[in-house]
């Protein structure tokens, strides 16, 4: 949910030049939107990737990793250390597993119910650590998208901005899969004003986690902070 990428390890020289090409194209997106570059985060998206990718991409500059999974993350972790980069946790989290992912996750990107925040609250306060959140939500309604309906949104994200150990600051959403990128910028488009409305109502909501390889220029053109990148990065996926 919310990723892609897999496949076998890339070389570091390949991973770097991919790198500054995911960069440009971001720095291009905002240029044509009227915004600075500063104003996205490139997430490498590691996933199934082997070790020697996540240490490409941390030595190509990126400062921002994710992973679906808490188990997965929590190797990750114990792989390439602590402190070397932000980690966030953007598949869909059990609540179950809240307790694992308070002690690593910097950002919590798929935030979907009252009872995962209030569950996430509590095990944040528990080791006193305040978590960053983003509400997704299920812009194109498609059944196979996690994520809080549009109508449904404001009541969840009032709840969760309630919730101490909890910091809700904007929102996040899964584009359809389609051959012309052009075709997500609707829904971009629309998480963009729901978050508007969100700040219009007096909320803080300052980000908006939405593009991946396929259709991230439209995302930034369409206003997204967080970009969560894979194949870009690392190469195709293996056979």
């Amino acid at each position: 949910m919310g990723s892609e990428g897999a496949g076998s390890g890339a070389s570091a020289e390949a991973i770097g030049r991919r790198t500054r090409q995911v960069l440009e194209r971001i720095g291009e997106a905002c240029e044509r939107s009227g915004r600075r570059a500063s104003e996205v985060t490139l997430i490498a998206v590691t996933k199934t990737r082997p070790l020697e990718d996540v240490e490409g991409v941390l030595a190509a500059g990126v400062r921002d990793v994710a992973e679906n999974y808490v188990q997965r993350a929590l190797e990750r972790v114990a792989e390439i250390g602590e402190g070397r980069c932000r980690w966030h946790l953007i598949g869909r989290l059990q609540r179950n597993k809240a307790r694992h992912a308070v002690g690593f996750v910097d950002w919590l990107h798929a935030l979907d119910s009252e009872a995962l925040a209030d569950e996430v609250g509590r095990r944040a306060r528990a080791v006193d650590r305040t978590i960053q959140c983003l509400v997704e939500v299920n812009v194109s309604g498609e059944a196979s998208k996690e994520g809080v309906a549009p109508p449904d949104l404001e009541r969840l994200y009032a709840h969760a901005a309630a919730v101490e150990g909890l910091a809700v600051n904007g929102l996040m959403t899964v584009a359809p899969l389609v051959s012309d990128p052009e075709e997500a910028r609707g829904v971009f488009a629309q998480l963009r004003q729901l978050r508007d409305d969100l700040r219009s109502a007096g909320y803080a909501a300052e980000h908006l986690s939405m593009g991946m390889t396929g259709d991230f220029e439209v995302a930034v053109e369409e206003g997204s902070t967080m970009v969560r990148i894979g194949t870009a990065l690392f190469g195709p996926r293996s056979a």
